[in-house]
């Protein structure tokens, strides 16, 4: 799984026809295609798409509220970073995880690239499925929300923030645990030998979910912490002040 072997690579010898360069050897991939495009365009024209879509975000975010802080104004570029690849990238793979072999569409050919580190994914795994069914259902349309909350500065900003970041963060345990549980116990192996697919596709692509989603939840832990705490030092200040009330009244009626 973290060095190379030539000696292990697919060959007419030891794969059935079709050949892909998927991993385990053998692993039925049906309909093959190899991908039409190189990696170096796929991936200029997925993040060229992005770019122009965080841009035109930033953009307008600056133009309806220009005083929000340049942090949320970050925050939100990754709500709808978040957003849009959830929703239609991962969401892409959910309609059609039967046929993603056979694919030749721009999301179809990077899902195929990706699949070099996690063949999973065109294989129909009913854990991969399920996890990118809920991600593109739920947090994907709620990263969206929550970057609307965010620039309206609406009071569920905190509590959806928690809530998309902890279901991310949960999504990406798993995914890792039902990887290395089926390495280490089951002898299988999903990802090509090569240590980048391992390190790069399927570690660091992923891990950026943990990493942010893990200081956002931090964060609205924090506010929601003080948002309370304030609320309660108000009530606590209110019940002395109406108790101090009541004994000055009391006092002067008994006085008179």
């Amino acid at each position: 799984m973290f060095g190379s072997s030539k000696d292990s690579l697919p060959t007419a010898s030891n794969v059935g026809s079709p050949i892909h360069p998927f991993y385990p050897l053998g692993v039925d991939v049906v309909g093959y295609l190899a991908n039409k495009w190189s990696v170096a365009t796929l991936l200029g024209i997925f993040l060229g798409g992005l770019l122009v879509l965080l841009g035109l975000a930033w953009a307008s975010v600056s133009w309806f509220s220009p005083r929000l802080r340049k942090l949320d104004k970050l925050i939100i570029l990754w709500f709808i970073l978040s957003g849009t690849i959830h929703f239609f990238f991962e969401g892409y793979f959910a309609l059609n995880h039967t046929r993603m072999g056979a694919a030749q569409d721009l999301f179809g050919q990077l899902w195929k690239e990706y699949a070099l580190s996690d063949s999973r994914y065109l294989t129909s795994d009913p854990f991969v499925l399920c996890m990118e069914s809920i991600t593109a259902l739920c947090w994907g349309p709620l990263s969206f929300c929550t970057a609307y909350m965010i620039t309206v500065n609406h009071p569920l900003r905190y509590p959806l923030q928690a809530l998309v970041s902890l279901g991310q963060i949960y999504g990406d345990i798993l995914y890792y645990a039902t990887s290395m549980f089926d390495h280490y116990h089951k002898n299988l192996t999903y990802c090509r030998p090569e240590a980048y697919y391992f390190w790069f596709y399927f570690f660091f692509m992923n891990f950026i979910w943990i990493v942010i989603p893990g200081a956002l939840l931090y964060q609205s832990i924090k506010a929601t912490s003080q948002a309370f705490a304030a609320l309660y030092k108000m009530s606590n200040t209110l019940q002395v002040n109406d108790a101090a009330k009541k004994s000055s009244i009391n006092g002067h009626v008994k006085t008179s």
